[in-house]
This record gives structure tokens, C-alpha cells and sequence, in this order.
């Protein structure tokens, strides 16, 4: 069992001054495993240093607000059995567009794409693989919607299982949702 820990879209401090408190207290050093962000910290350095206390092994993709050049604008890792492939989404066209989603997701060849940028949690099992936005940690507003609901995401993944956890705070309380993803031991051939 590895934990994943997926989130993006803070915009600290331009947007949000920083994570929800009940998102921090539930975030403890020592249980995820990596951390990948879509992009957009922009940053104030505690942030990034907050989340490098929670795990090391980060993977952060460059958001349109992030001036930070080392981070790339894709980038791709194999977590057990799953490769997955990270992108803030600025670049997909139309934004959020699950057909345009895919089709990054082929280029990319990866089982889970994991972007951002509608600052609106969504998860798809689509052609044989999956597409999560964890929306915004931090709530911030976009250029789409001013009404954002902070949220993030878990992934549990184990062996040709993932579990994606998205964990929303609605009215002040953290609702938690769940996805169940298997993948096949083989691809299936075309028909």
C-alpha cells in the first residue's frame, strides 16, 4: 500500500493565505508516501517547506502563476503498478475538457493524469485509465468560478488496485468520497 497524496492550486498567498486548518490536522508527517502537485503554490516558501515536512518525495508540475523554472510542465513516475503522468491543465484546451484530458493522457501513456487549473475536484474512469482534478487545497478562485469548495486528494494504491480518496470542505466540515479503480493485469486488445 503506497499513499499518494494529490493536491494543486493553492495560490498562496495571492489568492488564500493558506491550507484549511482542518486539512492541516488530518495532514501528518510520515504517512504519504509522495506528493504530487499540479502546480500553482505560488509560493511562499513555508508552503513548499510544509509540504516537504509532510513527505520528501515530491512532484510538483509548473502552474501559469508559478515563476519557479524548475518545475517542469509535465512529468511523468511509476508508482507501483500505475505509471502516472502530472500537468497543471492551463495548456489543455478547452480546460478541463475530458476528450482533450485524454488525449494528454495518451501522450503522456500513463494509467492516472492528474491535473488542475478548474480548481474543481473531478475523477473519471475514461478509457481505460484515470483523469483527477483535486481541485484547489486551498479554495482559491479561478478565472472559471469564484465558488470553490477547498479540497484534495489520497490515492491508496495497491498492486492493480487504486483507491482515490477526495477529501472536500463543505460548510466547515471535511466530507470524504471514494473511487475504486482496478486495472487489468494485461491490456486488452482492440476489438
Amino acid at each position: 500500500m503506497v499513499l499518494v497524496l494529490a493536491l494543486g492550486d493553492l495560490h498562496i498567498p495571492h489568492r488564500a493565505p493558506d491550507l484549511p486548518a482542518k486539512f492541516k490536522s488530518m495532514l501528518v508527517p510520515g504517512k504519504i508516501q509522495h506528493i504530487i502537485c499540479t502546480g500553482n503554490l505560488c509560493i511562499k516558501q513555508e508552503v513548499h517547506d510544509y509540504l516537504k515536512s509532510l513527505c520528501p518525495d515530491m512532484h510538483i508540475t509548473r502552474g501559469e502563476y508559478d515563476e519557479d523554472a524548475r518545475y517542469p510542465e509535465t512529468k511523468t513516475l511509476t508508482i507501483g503498478q500505475f505509471k502516472l503522468g502530472l500537468c497543471h491543465g492551463h495548456q489543455v484546451i478547452p480546460w478541463g475538457d475530458l476528450d482533450s484530458l485524454a488525449m494528454l493522457q495518451r501522450q503522456l501513456d500513463v494509467d492516472i493524469l492528474v491535473t488542475g487549473h478548474t480548481h474543481q475536484f473531478k475523477a473519471y474512469k475514461h478509457e481505460g485509465g484515470v483523469v483527477i482534478n483535486p481541485g484547489s487545497a486551498t479554495g482559491a478562485y479561478s478565472s472559471i468560478t469564484y465558488d470553490v469548495n477547498p479540497s484534495f486528494v489520497l490515492m491508496d494504491i495497491d498492486a492493480l488496485r487504486v483507491v482515490v480518496y477526495v477529501y472536500e470542505l463543505i460548510d466547515g466540515e471535511v466530507k470524504v468520497d471514494k473511487i475504486d479503480f482496478k486495472k487489468t493485469a494485461t491490456t486488452p486488445s482492440a476489438h
